[in-house]
Order: C-alpha cells, then sequence, then structure tokens
C-alpha cells in the first residue's frame, strides 16, 4: 500500500498514553523538531472531536486537551468506562491505549 501522507508515527518521536489517576488516561504526543509539531498542529487532525471520534467515545469523555507549544507537544486526557483495576476494565495502566493514533494521516 503506498501512502500520500506522512501519518503521527511518522512525525512524532513520542506517542504514549498512561494512568493520569484511576478514572482517567493521558496520552502525550512529542515532536523532536518544531516543523513536525507545527505541521500536526496546524492541520487540524487533533482535536478532542477527532480524538472522539477515532476513540468511539463521546466527545464529554475528553477531560482536557492541550497543544503545549513550550515541550512541541499535544497532550490530552480520556475518562475511562471503569476504574482502573476495576472488574471488566482491560488495560489497568492505561499504557496500551495509543495505538490508534498511529495510523492519523496528517496532510
Amino acid at each position: 500500500m503506498i501512502r500520500n501522507m506522512p501519518t503521527l508515527r511518522d512525525l512524532a518521536s513520542t506517542i504514549r498514553s498512561k494512568n493520569a489517576g484511576v478514572d482517567h488516561i493521558t496520552f502525550d504526543l512529542i515532536f523532536r523538531d518544531r516543523a513536525n509539531f507545527e505541521r500536526v498542529r496546524d492541520s487540524k487532525v487533533l482535536t478532542p472531536e477527532s480524538v472522539a471520534a477515532l476513540y468511539r467515545i463521546p466527545r464529554e469523555r475528553i477531560t482536557d486537551f492541550v497543544v503545549f507549544e513550550p515541550a512541541n507537544a499535544i497532550k490530552f486526557t480520556i475518562k475511562r468506562d471503569r476504574p482502573s483495576g476495576s472488574p471488566g476494565e482491560h488495560d489497568v495502566f492505561g499504557s496500551q491505549q495509543y495505538a490508534p493514533l498511529f495510523g492519523v494521516e496528517v496532510p
């Protein structure tokens, strides 16, 4: 398959998720260089609405969305369906939730 556009995986140096307390998972996208950060920021491929659509969750579950210019980073936090470690919860540490971000294409 030939891709026409780079993906977040191509442009970000770090894409990760982790617990933010027992009820939230936070996501970090960090860019090594300013050009890639600005490309993603300016493309608007990452917004609270696009993240909600990507994760198939209601927009209201995204509690924070921050474009942090000094660190060339975009950060957002999602409220969990269930507290970490509770019955039926599938990622106690929240560290395996970032993969859907890899394939987001950036014009």
